[in-house]
């Protein structure tokens, strides 16, 4: 059911998210990266988003640039297209790591490479074909590397052509070193781990909507306006205003 605030700016229950958890651990294996994930969901539900969720590492995805492993390589198998069908029918892509040694997991590297083997397709208007849509990540874990996995998921995202609006990077570490994870169950009962605090649940809720609310521009303007930005025109000699050499 839509639960639209009353001071909200717009609607947004036209809008389709698709959230890809990186974590190394297999369904039906519990992920505080999805706990936290599940929290940024919950708002985008409440406003008729609609929203699909994948754990990438339960598919089978071939290490590689290309759209279709199988097509070029021994692979017998890939996932990717499929996935990859879900994520171009969605206008908000958010990336959920947790961090390993400072970085984000090997899955989403993968995920990130997948991605850029898309990268090079055009939309009907000519530019790229990630263009229009946004995209945001969400990490966590018991290490520091936040700032770092984000910088490096969100220069990846905006480099293949999605849209970054403001401060869409949210996570969770908890206390430096080896202890409880997001969303672990205390000894003494009580609210989950991580859930009580206030800097991740401002985050959080701040990149949620600043992902509808810049979604939500770019659906009604009809994408990035398609002129400076067409690789065939410039292919073809337009130079949008490009000084020639003196």
């Amino acid at each position: 059911m839509t639960t639209l605030p009353d001071d909200a700016p717009a609607r947004y229950d036209d809008l389709r998210a698709v959230y890809i958890n990186c974590t190394l651990k297999p369904s039906p294996q519990s992920s505080h990266t999805q706990t936290l994930m599940d929290r940024s969901i919950a708002i985008l539900e409440q406003v008729g988003v609609e929203v699909d969720v994948i754990r990438a590492v339960d598919h089978q995805l071939p290490p590689g640039v290309q759209v279709d492993m199988t097509e070029d390589g021994p692979f017998e198998r890939d996932d990717w297209p499929g996935l990859l069908e879900q994520v171009l029918a969605a206008d908000i892509l958010v990336l959920g790591t947790p961090i390993w040694l400072g970085s984000p997991s090997s899955v989403c590297t993968q995920v990130v490479e997948r991605l850029y083997a898309y990268s090079g397709e055009l939309n009907d208007r000519g530019q790229y074909d990630f263009y229009g849509r946004v995209g945001g990540t969400i990490v966590t874990g018991n290490e520091d590397g936040i700032k770092h996995c984000a910088m490096t998921l969100l220069f990846a995202l905006q480099h293949v052509g999605y849209t970054i609006p403001p401060q869409v990077d949210a996570g969770w570490i908890g206390p430096v070193g080896p202890g409880a994870s997001y969303g672990d169950e205390p000894e003494d009962g009580g609210v989950p781990v991580g859930f009580d605090s206030n800097f991740t649940n401002r985050q959080t809720t701040i990149m949620t909507w600043n992902l509808l609310h810049l979604a939500r521009l770019l659906k009604d303007a009809g994408g990035i306006p398609p002129f400076g930005n067409q690789p065939s025109r410039w292919a073809d000699g337009e130079r949008f205003g490009f000084p020639p050499p003196h």
